[in-house]
């Protein structure tokens, strides 16, 4: 079975960046990290690597190439677990997750391996959009992401897991008695709109015909509230499920309301249909939701 080991090697070069760092990897020397890679490339007639110096870039056909060698190796693992133990907790699975979800995912997977040693669990943080397009390419087994709007993909499946209500966070001392009066008189620290998450800010700002004083866009929840406790200024975000921000004394949660109704972003797993270690990621999702409070 050389040319699944070759595959193993090639996917630890693409995620290491150089055939140096993947030897390491894999248990080979470089130059056998090397010699695999143009055997494989032999065998599959076309070049896969951008070679510079001590680094090995992926080109177009290797880029291609990665997410099918994942999905195989995937496969030939699934095959690997005798058939009167498919539903041991055994093998390899690939979950990803948006920053806010990966600090409790990590503690649900780590609780997972100690229990369950055979198994083997890579984890991946990327924003709710990228982890999507890395599920449905295979790249992932599933992933925890923000719901979005549009329409799923017929090889995809999605789970609701919880809702996290859209508020203000204002500092103790600054200007304003509601949502309503701290946006109109505090700079506004907005979240990145190109992510779901802001997108969704911005439409219940819309809805709620909430005026705003533009000061600063970042893309990080938790960077956004350090600056409201620096008193630098107002924004709005998703009330953290493991937040304990109603418990500190240096800042407001003031509720945010579009039409007398509470706007909420949806965190579930997305998961492929058709991957053979759904009684895994499945484990994965119910541990999460105990976790979460569910």
């Amino acid at each position: 079975m050389s040319t699944i080991r070759f595959l193993r090697t090639f996917v630890a070069v693409a995620e290491h960046g150089s055939f140096a760092a993947a030897a390491g990897q894999v248990a080979l020397t470089q130059a056998a990290v090397s010699l695999q890679m143009r055997s494989l490339e032999e065998e599959l007639r076309r070049a896969l690597f951008e070679r510079s110096g001590r680094v090995a870039v992926l080109n177009a056909d290797g880029r291609a190439l990665l997410p099918q060698a994942r999905r195989l190796l995937a496969l030939y693992d699934d095959m690997r677990v005798p058939l009167a133990d498919t539903g041991a907790m055994a093998g390899a699975v690939a979950v990803g997750a948006v920053v806010s979800v990966m600090g409790g995912l990590s503690h649900v997977v780590a609780e997972l391996k100690r229990s369950h040693p055979a198994l083997d669990v890579r984890l991946i943080g990327a924003k709710s959009f990228e982890l999507a397009a890395m599920v449905e390419s295979g790249e992932l087994d599933a992933a925890f992401v923000v719901e979005g709007s549009a329409r799923l993909a017929g090889t995809l499946h999605w789970t609701p897991l919880y809702d996290e209500p859209l508020v203000a966070i204002a500092a103790r001392g600054s200007q304003g008695d509601d949502a309503r009066q701290a946006l109109a008189t505090n700079p506004f620290l907005r979240f990145d709109r190109s992510q779901r998450t802001g997108a969704l800010v911005e439409r219940a700002l819309r809805r709620a015909h909430l005026r705003t004083n533009e000061f600063l866009e970042l893309n990080s929840i938790e960077a956004l509230v350090e600056l409201v406790r620096q008193e630098v200024g107002v924004t709005v975000v998703p009330l953290l499920k493991r937040a304990r921000w109603r418990d500190d004394k240096a800042l407001r949660i003031l509720p945010l309301r579009a039409g007398g109704e509470p706007t909420v972003r949806t965190i579930g797993m997305l998961e492929r249909r058709d991957h053979g270690r759904v009684h895994i990621t499945e484990a994965i999702r119910a541990a999460c939701a105990t976790l979460f409070g569910a």
